[in-house]
Order: structure tokens, then C-alpha cells, then sequence
């Protein structure tokens, strides 16, 4: 018979000594506790969770950045910084309201293309942080035609002009200026007519003709049409001329388009020491176009 090691020893007796005494017993030996086995499934268990609760925190802690990066502006996320492209930050435009069963300027029982809203109500806000020019306000926000003309600086074109807009039936001129922080210098100028039919015998040809300005702005040079200003999407129902001054120039350079939208005709001027910027020069002609538009 096999022993087992964790038994003791067992004495055979000798079946021909039944009155032998039987041997004393040998002690027991000591015995260790053995740890209770896990089952299987438990221990799997275990690991499972300590997974699930690493897995839950980086969750969490993934979801917090994830948060915290939705919440900053794109400059502020390192990595993810852009410069900004130049363009100023103006108020949430919203045209005035018409006059009680007024048409649009472009409704079909609107041929004149009329402006019904209030002209001064249309012209664009200043971007924020910038610096009013009050002297475009002039009396109640309508700015005498002599102020208008000032801005050209040769005496034969002020007179020329002048008597166009005298021929053409101008009726108002609305204003509105300021100068921003980098010393951008913006005029913008509302002129209505009679009708628009008015407004486009004026100004492309007697204007605004392709080539240049037929009366050009203050400025010390050459102003020729921007080409590429000229591919850039417009609102309907507004035409754009636009211009920029050419090298050489002085000391300020000058940008300045016309816009005809009905029976109004705008002038938008920028200038700036050293280059009048393209982008906030196209945004704030677009703007005032969809006012208009």
C-alpha cells in the first residue's frame, strides 16, 4: 500500500505476535493552513474591474479636456493658435425696419429701386474699438455736398462732380466715419437719387469708369482697379467698382470703392500709413453692400 506525504507512518504488525502491545502513536505533524482557493471566475472578475475603473478615469479625463478645449477660443490652444487674418469685428448687422407697407428696394413693385428705410439707418456700424469721426455726422446725419466734395482734392473735380450730382437730383448724403487702433482711416457715404435708373446713368461712365476713377480721392498717386477684389462674390443686386491706390504712392495709401444698390450710390474710402490693408478693406465693403442689398 503506497504512503501517502501527508500521512504518518503506519507499523505493520507480525500476525505471529497477537500479544505484542501496540506501539505507541507517533506524534501528528504540524499542519499549515492552506489558503482557500479563489475560483477562477472571481479572479477574472477582479481583473475586469480594476480594467473597467482604469478604463473610466482616462474616460473622464479625456472627456475634461476634450470640455476644456471646446470652451477656449482656437488661439488659446497651444498648438492650435492662428494669427488673426485682419479682419475687424463689427456688430451683428440688422437693417431697419420699412415703413408700414413700404416694398423692398428690389421688389417687383418697387421699379425705382426706392430706398424706403431711413438712409442713415443704413449705413454700417464702426467695428469695435474704433474711434468715431463726428465731423461726418454733419447737421442731424445728413452731410452738406460741399463736405462730400472736400475729400477730392483737385479744385476742376469738385467742381465737375458737383454739378453732376446737382444734374442727377441728389437728395440726401449720409455719413459715417472712425479710425481704428492699427490708424486705419474709414469714410463711408450714402448718396440717393430719384430712382436707380439715375444712379446707373452716373456711375459707371461718368464715375466709375474700368480703368481708374474719374475723380480720385486724396492721395499722392495712381488709383487703378482691383482685379482681384473684382473676383470676390457680391451680394445681388449691388455692382462694385473698386479701387486701390498704385506704387509708387506716399506716405498713406488709399483704397476706395463705389457701390449702386436702387437709388443709392456709396462711396466707401479706407487709408492707412504705409499700405491700407486688402481684408478689412473688402470686409467693410461687403458689409455695407448687404446693408443695402
Amino acid at each position: 500500500m503506497s504512503v501517502h506525504e501527508d500521512e504518518a507512518p503506519v507499523t505493520v504488525l507480525d500476525p505471529e505476535e497477537p500479544d505484542a502491545p501496540p506501539p505507541a502513536p507517533a506524534p501528528a505533524p504540524a499542519l499549515v493552513p492552506e489558503a482557500p482557493r479563489v475560483p477562477k471566475d472571481r479572479r477574472v472578475l477582479r481583473a475586469v474591474l480594476r480594467w473597467t475603473a482604469a478604463v473610466t478615469v482616462f474616460a473622464a479625463v479625456g472627456a475634461a479636456s476634450a470640455y476644456g478645449i471646446a470652451r477656449m477660443e482656437r488661439t488659446d490652444v497651444p498648438g492650435l493658435a492662428t494669427a488673426s487674418d485682419g479682419r475687424w469685428d463689427y456688430p451683428t448687422l440688422t437693417r431697419p425696419p420699412l415703413p408700414s407697407g413700404s416694398p423692398g428696394p428690389f421688389a417687383e413693385d418697387n421699379p425705382a429701386g426706392t430706398h424706403h428705410a431711413d438712409l442713415r439707418a443704413l449705413l454700417l456700424p464702426a467695428p469695435e474699438g474704433a474711434t468715431e469721426n463726428k465731423a461726418l455726422r454733419g447737421d442731424d446725419g445728413w452731410l452738406a455736398t460741399e463736405d462730400f466734395l472736400a475729400q477730392f482734392p483737385d479744385k476742376a473735380h469738385r467742381k465737375e462732380l458737383g454739378q453732376k450730382l446737382v444734374d442727377h437730383g441728389l437728395r440726401h448724403i449720409a455719413a459715417r466715419g472712425w479710425t481704428t487702433e492699427d490708424g486705419t482711416e474709414t469714410r463711408l457715404y450714402l448718396l440717393r437719387f430719384g430712382t436707380a435708373a439715375v444712379v446707373d446713368e452716373l456711375t459707371p461712365g461718368g464715375i466709375a469708369p474700368y480703368g481708374g476713377p474719374a475723380y480720385p480721392v486724396r492721395g499722392d498717386g495712381t488709383s487703378g482697379f482691383d482685379e482681384k477684389f473684382a473676383e470676390i462674390e457680391k451680394p445681388p443686386n449691388v455692382t462694385r467698382y473698386a479701387y486701390a491706390e498704385t506704387k509708387p504712392y506716399g506716405a498713406r495709401q488709399v483704397r476706395h470703392a463705389y457701390l449702386t444698390a436702387g437709388d443709392v450710390l456709396a462711396l466707401v474710402v479706407q487709408s492707412r500709413k504705409g499700405a491700407a490693408l486688402a481684408v478689412p478693406f473688402r470686409q467693410t465693403v461687403t458689409l455695407q453692400s448687404q446693408l443695402l442689398a
